[in-house]
Order: C-alpha cells, then sequence, then structure tokens
C-alpha cells in the first residue's frame, strides 16, 4: 500500500510540475497573495513578538490539554449547547448522521471547514441521500466541479476566472466571459433559497475557547454566519488541537490568522458563538452541538518532539511559500491537508507506512518554518519524520543496502579513490536516471575524486 501510494505521488508530482498551464495560475495567484501579505504584516509593531507569544500560548494548551477541553465542554454545556467525543472519523460521521436522522433532514448548508472534509462528510452524507451543499464560494466550485479543496484557505486556487465562468456558463447558463462579481452574484443568488429550506447548519470553527465556552469562526463571506443563523440546528466538528485558553487570546490570534492567511488586517466577519438562542433571543439555532474530533491527533500529541504540529491555525502560510507545493500542487498530495502542515501531521494521523513519502517532499529550505504566524519547526519536523520511519522499519531493502555501501565508502578514502568517475556515472545512470525523471539531465561526475585532483594540483606546483 505505501509503495502504490508514494508511487502514485511521484508520477503524479511529475505529471503537475511540468504544467505550464497550472504553474502559470498558481504563479499569479501567490504572487497576489505574497504582496497583499507583506503588506499586511507590515502593521505588527513587534512580529516576531507576537509569532513567540502565540508560540508559548499553543505550547500551554497542548501541555494542559486534558484540563482545557473538559472546561471548554463545561462552559459550553452551561450556555446550552451539547458537545459530542468522536475518537475518529467512523464516530463522528455517525453522531452526525444520527442527528440529521432524528429531524429528517434531507438538506444540509456546510460553510468552509477542513475537518468536514478530513471526515469525509459530503461523500458520506451523499450516501444516505443527504444534500450537503457547501457555501463558501470556493468550496461550492470545486463541489461542482467534484473536486477536492486544492488549498487550506483558499479551495479553488489553481483555477482561473475563465476556468470558473466556463463552469458557470455549463452549469447555469451564465455569459462566457463572465466577470467575477457575476459569477459571485450567481453563486449568491443560488444559495440563499438554500440557507432558507435546510434544517441543519454544518461549520467548523477556528478556535475553541475555553474560559466562555464557546467558538470562534473567521470568514470573509458571511456564509457561516448565514449557515449557523437560518437552520434550526447548528453543528460545528472542530479538531481538539483548536483550543485556546481565554477569549482575550482571540486578540492575537484573529489578526495573526487574517495577516497570514490573506494578507487583511482582520477578516471580515468574526463571529463567537457560545450555544443555542436564548429564550429572549429571536435568532439563532434552538440546538448547537460541537463535535470535538481526535482522528490521530493524540497520537501526534504523544511524540513529544513533534506535537508541534497540532499549534497550527490553519493560515496556509507554509503552502504558499513551499517551492515543492508551487510546482506539484494542492491535489497532488492526496491528503485532507496539504503542503508542509499536511507531510507533517499526516503521517502521524493517517499512518506512517502509507504517508511517509510526504515527509521527503520538501528541499529543507526552511521557509516554511520562516513564515508561520505560531513558529512551528516545520521542517525539523520533517526530518523527525523522516527518522521515524526508518526506525519503524518503514525503508526498502534497497534503501537500507544503499545506505549501508554509501556509508562505507564514504568512510573509506581508498574505496572512494578507487571507484572513479566512470563506475559513480554508470551508477548514477543505471540507478538514478528514472528516479530523476525524463525532463532532467543527469550530472556527470568528474573521472578522478576530489583528493586524487588536489595532490595532482600540488605536484604540477612542485
Amino acid at each position: 500500500m505505501s509503495t502504490k501510494t508514494a508511487t502514485d505521488f511521484i508520477s503524479a508530482s511529475e505529471e503537475k510540475a511540468f504544467d505550464l498551464s497550472h504553474r502559470k495560475v498558481i504563479n499569479f495567484n501567490i504572487d497576489r497573495y505574497d504582496q497583499s501579505v507583506n503588506h499586511g504584516l507590515k502593521r505588527w509593531n513587534s512580529l516576531e513578538n507576537a509569532k513567540r507569544k502565540a508560540h508559548s500560548i499553543k505550547w500551554r494548551v497542548m501541555e494542559n490539554l486534558d484540563k482545557l477541553l473538559p472546561e471548554f465542554e463545561s462552559n459550553f454545556q452551561k450556555n446550552g449547547g451539547k458537545v459530542i467525543w468522536a475518537n475518529d472519523v467512523r464516530e463522528a460521521q455517525e453522531e452526525i448522521l444520527a442527528i440529521l436522522n432524528r429531524v429528517h433532514a434531507k438538506t444540509v448548508v456546510k460553510s468552509k471547514s477542513m475537518v468536514t472534509e478530513e471526515v469525509e462528510l459530503n461523500s458520506f452524507l451523499e450516501n444516505h441521500h443527504i444534500r450537503s451543499i457547501e457555501t463558501d464560494l470556493g468550496e461550492y466550485i470545486v463541489q461542482l466541479l467534484g473536486q477536492k479543496p486544492y488549498h487550506i484557505v483558499t479551495p479553488a486556487m489553481h483555477l482561473s476566472l475563465a476556468d470558473i465562468a466556463q463552469l458557470f456558463y455549463e452549469r447555469f447558463g451564465t455569459a462566457k466571459e463572465a466577470s467575477a462579481e457575476e459569477l459571485t452574484a450567481k453563486a449568491r443568488a443560488l444559495l440563499r433559497n438554500d440557507y432558507l429550506q435546510a434544517s441543519v447548519g454544518i461549520t467548523g470553527a477556528n478556535f475553541l475557547i475555553a474560559d466562555t465556552g464557546s467558538i470562534a469562526i473567521t470568514e470573509n463571506e458571511g456564509n457561516a454566519r448565514l449557515s449557523t443563523s437560518f437552520p434550526k440546528i447548528h453543528i460545528a466538528i472542530v479538531g481538539i488541537e483548536k483550543l485556546i485558553p481565554s477569549i482575550q487570546d482571540l486578540d492575537l490570534y484573529w489578526p495573526l490568522l487574517a495577516n497570514h492567511g490573506t494578507g487583511q488586517n482582520l477578516t471580515v466577519y468574526n463571529t463567537i458563538l457560545s450555544g443555542p438562542k436564548k429564550d429572549e433571543e429571536h435568532d439563532g439555532p434552538e440546538e448547537m452541538y460541537v463535535i470535538l474530533l481526535d482522528n490521530g491527533r493524540t497520537d501526534l500529541l504523544a511524540q513529544k518532539e513533534q506535537r508541534q504540529g497540532l499549534y497550527c491555525i490553519r493560515c496556509g502560510a507554509c503552502l504558499n511559500a513551499c517551492p515543492v507545493y508551487k510546482n506539484i500542487g494542492g491535489h497532488t498530495y492526496g491528503t485532507t491537508y496539504s503542503g508542509p502542515i499536511g507531510s507533517i501531521i499526516t503521517p502521524h494521523m493517517k499512518g506512517m507506512a502509507d504517508f511517509k513519502h510526504l515527509s521527503y517532499a520538501s528541499s529543507l529550505c526552511g521557509k516554511c518554518s520562516e513564515v508561520c504566524p505560531v513558529k512551528i519547526d516545520i521542517h525539523k519536523m520533517l526530518l523527525l519524520n523522516r527518522r521515524d520511519a526508518v526506525n519503524q522499519g518503514q525503508s526498502s531493502v534497497t534503501e537500507k543496502w544503499g545506505w549501508k555501501l554509501f556509508t562505507k565508502a564514504i568512510a573509506n578514502r581508498k574505496w572512494l579513490d578507487f571507484f572513479g568517475g566512470k563506475f559513480k556515472n554508470t551508477i548514477l545512470q543505471r540507478f538514478f536516471a528514472k528516479v530523476w525523471g525524463p525532463k532532467r539531465k543527469l550530472p556527470t561526475v568528474s573521472p578522478t575524486s576530489f583528493s586524487k585532483q588536489w595532490l595532482e594540483k600540488d605536484s604540477r606546483k612542485l
């Protein structure tokens, strides 16, 4: 299974890396992102201190997760909400289905949520004859195409305006050259009635607030507010790592998320929800549930050196900075969380055997660690994953023997001199040509070793 997964990844990576139209769209969109973010980050008096504080708070959360989660649960229940604990994907799916079946729901509206992608909620509900409608514009577009989100923050980053216009023309009869404003207006008109008809709204949450028993949702379109206001039932499914200790911490995390995610000072809609509507209130759901999802997170928490991966606030900055992601794209990873952050958490959440190869999909340039707003040492985590894969015996026999021979040869000067350039070039051509791919030219190794060249140079001087 692991070989097939890794082989598919390499094959898809090679194909996407040389797709010039894909590269053009991604480079254009990421260039715009870089301009916005560079401008947004200038607003901080001391960005480095803010990132250190955010890291410190997240460290404290992970060290006290066993205390903060019950605190959140208790406070949320005091507000009239209900908390459900889900150990894995199956439990989360079944708990959601039980709620939907109880109210005979046939349609749900859903705001952007990577956790619902993680539990494959749309396909699960479809199999049970329940229509799940994505209301975030980017998610709505990729849902129409039958695709998964391409990016943590911008699901349709891989599509140009012309691509989306063509999609809307084929599906809804809009103009072939419709503007972004016209396409947005069409989507708004199509979705408006769905909010009114749906009996259940499903969201994620950017943060769980322990001291108030609330969830915080940040967005730019207002679709999450509509998804939580019109339906009679609101279900929020959230990873257990999304906790922050206090509502006051939003003063730090909301701007960091907005700046690194889109370059904004603050996203347009920022909502704090603390339970269902009260008796004296007119708006809001009659019932509100928060499903706390583990799904491998406690396994990662147990890894003391790598639990930093749980600090992530899903801003997407590391994806946009990564030279590998820019070349192979989000879909190539074959995982819910792509890019550098996905590469460090997926092997722990879905199995090292199947996903160890993601930790090798990196140049180790360190740019991902540099841009992270909570200072996750991402490129170090990638190396630790590689170490763990070796310690768990996940390396192939060929790889093990290759490193043994290399280690023996590199430690012995006579061996290095004996196996001259001709032999080395033969090894490169025979064993590395396929790995490097047909569109790369293999280097030619000098026929003599460096030590011999140095001795010859010195002898000529004499």
